[in-house]
């Protein structure tokens, strides 16, 4: 029997569980209602008792399914090889080979065997593993049915079951909360380690101020390493932060403007929801369009005018869809938070003789500043971590330029093309990704300070 097929036995049993200690508290719960009436009521409800004993036959069990699923594995293989039949080779890429194809075929994922050792070899695994199923099966069962029955035993009018379930849902908000914490400490700590190893490597002054960016040097003998992140920085605030918002805010908020102040309700009823859905596009459509419609027609524009050093790979274009694509971030915040203002200020506005343009400008755009901060910020850090438009329509050239028509790349990018494909992670070329992974995370995170600044400076309470 398979690890899932024991656990649905143990939740079978939990149950079961459930339901006889739900009935048994119901009858005592009844008895004590006619007996001595409301004073005589239990403690907790049917359904608690139910929980608190469903929750002991399970809860240990599975926590030993999860346990065993992990180090069962190893068990099996080692139990494979103690026997006469493994006559393994000396290499560990061959043995590692054979035991997975031998695993395959005894659990049938394979129909027939390239290797003869390894079909030697599948009895052995699958007679292993049936013994050791049998094992977690009994141990699960024991598990379950002690919790159970222990827990069973407690189901008493004066039990105290409501207060040990919601302390066990309680702590398993705390578990699920905590995840992403420790997802994010996680995440700190392989980038500050990884860059570690990189500056160890690499001056951290030649690397935030270099002007050169060429990892490619450092696996060239007799070059010396060139690994300036200068234009990578540039390229990433040219194109999503300076390009793209260009774009995005004006629009954004035009649009948000437009549909909670002048539109009708019949058409915010289609138009809102049909410019949302510019969100739901997935990346990689945006960098086609950018690269076959946008970048052709802006470089055509350039050589018709006479920009010199147009290319069909350039960061206005995108930049230009790369704004279009956010605009929906923009505007849902601005709607959002203009529809909040309360509306006596633009009735009191419109009142002391403004118009409404004037009410906008002065009035409600003020008062919606924050959540309008907070839509440009979501926006920018969209734009900052977007990875598919750039390398359609940008290119990979980590140029210092002001052109707009020139081809320039961005942190993201460049993340991508060093850890794609085998890359060996003692090297100051693979591990350079990390470092700009880390100095992407500080800007990620400068961004938000000064937001939460500004929206603190510029909040109001309304009553």
């Amino acid at each position: 029997m398979s690890v899932a097929a024991i656990a649905f036995l143990v939740i079978g049993l939990g149950l079961i569980g459930w339901l006889s200690a739900r009935t048994r508290a119901a009858r005592f719960a009844a008895a004590a209602d006619t007996a001595a009436g409301a004073a005589g009521r239990p403690h907790s409800l049917p359904f608690y008792h139910g929980w608190y004993v469903a929750l002991w036959a399970t809860v240990p069990a599975l926590l030993f399914l999860a346990v065993w699923g992990w180090t069962s594995p190893a068990l099996v293989t080692g139990a494979v090889l103690d026997t006469p039949a493994a006559a393994l080779p000396e290499s560990g890429i061959e043995r590692g080979a054979l035991l997975a194809e031998a695993r395959a075929l005894a659990q049938g994922k394979l129909a027939g065997a390239f290797n003869d050792e390894a079909a030697a070899l599948a009895p052995a695994y699958r007679a292993a593993q049936a013994r050791f199923d049998g094992i977690a099966t009994v141990l699960a069962l024991i598990l379950a049915f002690a919790g159970g029955a222990y827990a069973f035993t407690r189901v008493r009018p004066d039990f105290r079951a409501r207060t040990r379930v919601e302390r066990a849902v309680m702590a398993t908000l705390l578990v699920a909360s905590l995840i992403a914490i420790l997802t994010t400490v996680g995440i700190v700590a392989s980038l500050l380690f990884e860059s570690w190893r990189f500056f160890s490597m690499v001056s951290p002054v030649d690397f935030l101020f270099g002007l050169r960016w060429s990892p490619q040097s450092a696996v060239i003998a007799g070059q010396t390493n060139q690994f300036g992140a200068i234009p990578l920085f540039w390229g990433t605030i040219f194109i999503g932060a300076i390009i793209a918002m260009v774009v995005a805010i004006p629009l954004g908020l035009m649009s948000a403007v437009y549909l909670t102040q002048y539109a009708g309700p019949r058409l915010r009823a289609w138009m809102k929801p049909a410019l949302e859905m510019l969100a739901g596009v997935p990346t990689v459509v945006y960098g086609y369009f950018a690269a076959l419609t946008v970048a052709p027609a802006l470089r055509d524009f350039a050589a018709a005018v006479g920009i010199p050093g147009a290319s069909s790979e350039s960061a206005l274009a995108a930049g230009v869809v790369m704004g279009i694509m956010i605009i929906p971030f923009v505007s849902s915040m601005a709607d959002d938070s203009i529809t909040a203002v309360p509306a006596a200020m633009r009735d009191g506005s419109l009142a002391m003789g403004a118009t409404q343009s004037e009410t906008i400008r002065k009035v409600l755009i003020p008062a919606a500043l924050p959540g309008v901060v907070g839509g440009v910020l979501l926006a920018v850090s969209r734009a900052i971590g977007e990875t598919m438009i750039v390398v359609m329509a940008a290119g990979l050239a980590a140029n210092l330029t002001a052109n707009p028509f020139a081809s320039v790349t961005t942190v993201t990018t460049q993340i991508v093309q060093l850890l794609t494909g085998d890359q060996e992670f003692d090297s100051a070329k693979t591990l350079a990704a990390f470092a700009l992974g880390l100095v992407l995370f500080v800007i990620t995170l400068l961004l938000n300070i000064v937001a939460l600044r500004v929206v603190k400076k510029y909040r109001e309470a309304y009553e």
